[in-house]
């Protein structure tokens, strides 16, 4: 009997699909993704509706959008609910050996039968971090280990280089940047370190003294290269382990990452492309078309359906996916698209909003920190990087996106049989359940602190909320 296919899954975290060469970005950032990615079916116009991490990954790895999943926060209070089944849990029942690699404190990882640390943080104090190299000594051991056995597996692998701090080492470091970055007559950074909610944990991370807004811009576009080449040593390991005909790799990202983008920086807050665009491809030679583009809309739902729609793999008991296989498109065939989509935010802000491929309606369900106006609209044609807010100038525009957005709402509060989960979690932020009456309580109460606060935020359950074992 032959071997069920098997999958190896990289979830690189905060990864914008425009800072990637792939993608047409000017420098070469991913060569090896780029390289790898040709051999199969990428696409470019990949949203990721729900930030940040946590409401993201469990889209992706349950087929559901945010009305499907319930989880709409990065502290997401509790598991993930009983309705649901995640990727893992799916392929466990086929007979699947399951792994996950860098993502054992987070509810939307449910399901794995193993988990696998490593430290993918870091502080200036600390050095530089060498995120990538310390996931392969724990999966590049793991993936020859899994190699062996008679039954197929299921490798996710969580690349944490692009998400701060960024601290690739060198030479990657000085790659993108050749200028004096603690230059005083500099003041591009003056903004950042006067945002106090933010600005000790950038201050742990930069270099001290630093004033250049493009230096650590260079350190994200550094972090990218440097765990690209680390990734060039994972290809070359799943070659030489004669895994390439029977093994789907899928590449995709949570999110996107703000650098100094709306007055967000260096973070993915924000519901504005940068965050919302990641990048996502599909490799599986033999199987799948090669060196193909696909421009067409999709999103993190769409992810589980056409992996185990390529696969060939029907969970059992059927699933009613809230996402749509992408295999059709792959293969030249008809299928139908979905142009505009609901978009979420419960990070440092709790906001929604409304994106077509024309118009973007950001609406702020509390005061956020940043102070800006409650409702938002932007033509993302005429201004892709979102600079000017239409919100006032175009109120047809507006009522006509809100009027959708609200039926969307309703129809998917009438399909789940449970309340927009945007109503409903209201200890998003960590600070009890009643909401921001202004931008002046946010901004006073939220806070990032060090590395270590911020790494506790991602893993504040920990595997205590599920009972997971760490192996």
């Amino acid at each position: 009997m032959k071997k069920k296919p098997n999958l190896i899954l990289f979830g690189i975290d905060s990864l914008r699909a425009d800072h990637m060469s792939l993608y047409g970005y000017p420098k070469l950032t991913s060569p090896h993704l780029d390289e790898y990615a040709s051999r199969g079916v990428a696409f470019s116009n990949v949203i990721s509706p729900s930030i940040p991490t946590t409401p993201a990954y469990t889209s992706m790895f349950t087929g559901m959008d945010c009305f499907g999943t319930d989880v709409v926060a990065l502290r997401h209070k509790g598991g993930l609910g009983a309705h649901l089944k995640t990727l893992a849990e799916i392929l466990g029942e086929q007979g699947y050996h399951t792994t996950c690699v860098g993502f054992s404190g987070n509810p939307a990882s449910r399901g794995f039968q193993k988990y696998l640390d490593f430290e993918g943080w870091g502080s200036w104090e600390q050095g530089r971090s060498p995120k990538a190299e310390n996931l392969n000594k724990v999966a590049i051991p793991e993936l020859k280990r899994l190699a062996k056995e008679d039954q197929p597996f299921f490798l996710f692998l969580r690349h944490m280089d692009p998400h701060a701090p960024y601290l690739p080492p060198g030479p990657f470091e000085r790659m993108f940047y050749d200028g004096d970055e603690c230059d005083k007559n500099n003041h591009s950074l003056d903004k950042v370190y006067a945002f106090k909610p933010f600005r000790d944990f950038h201050a742990s991370w930069f270099p001290p003294g630093c004033t250049d807004k493009d230096y650590v811009i260079a350190q994200y576009d550094g972090a990218i290269a440097y765990m690209d080449a680390c990734i060039a040593n994972l290809f070359t390991t799943i070659e030489s382990l004669g895994l390439e005909e029977d093994t789907l790799i899928v590449i995709d990202s949570d999110h996107g990452e703000t650098l100094y983008d709306h007055d967000c920086h260096f973070d993915h807050h924000g519901l504005y492309e940068p965050t919302l665009r990641v990048p996502l491809a599909f490799v599986w030679p033999g199987k799948l078309p090669s060196d193909v583009m696909i421009d067409a809309p999709c999103y993190m739902k769409d992810v589980t359906p056409t992996i185990l729609d390529l696969m060939g793999i029907s969970p059992k008991p059927r699933i009613k996916f809230d996402g749509r296989s992408l295999a059709p498109w792959m293969f030249g065939m008809h299928r139908e698209s979905e142009p505009e989509t609901y978009i979420t935010e419960a990070t440092w802000m709790r906001k929604h909003g409304w994106r077509t491929q024309e118009w973007k309606l950001i609406h702020a369900l509390e005061p956020d920190f940043h102070f800006k106006p409650e409702v938002e609209l932007y033509n993302l044609i005429s201004d892709p990087e979102e600079n000017h807010n239409l919100a006032e100038e175009e109120p047809e525009v507006v009522k006509m996106l809100e009027e959708r957005m609200q039926a969307h709402i309703a129809r998917r509060t009438k399909q789940t049989g449970r309340e927009n989960p945007m109503y409903t979690n209201l200890g998003w932020h960590g600070h009890g359940d009643k909401p921001f009456s202004s931008s002046q309580e946010a901004y006073d109460t939220l806070y990032i602190g060090g590395p270590a606060q911020a790494k506790a935020l991602q893993a504040r359950e920990l595997r205590r909320q599920r009972g997971q074992k760490k192996l």
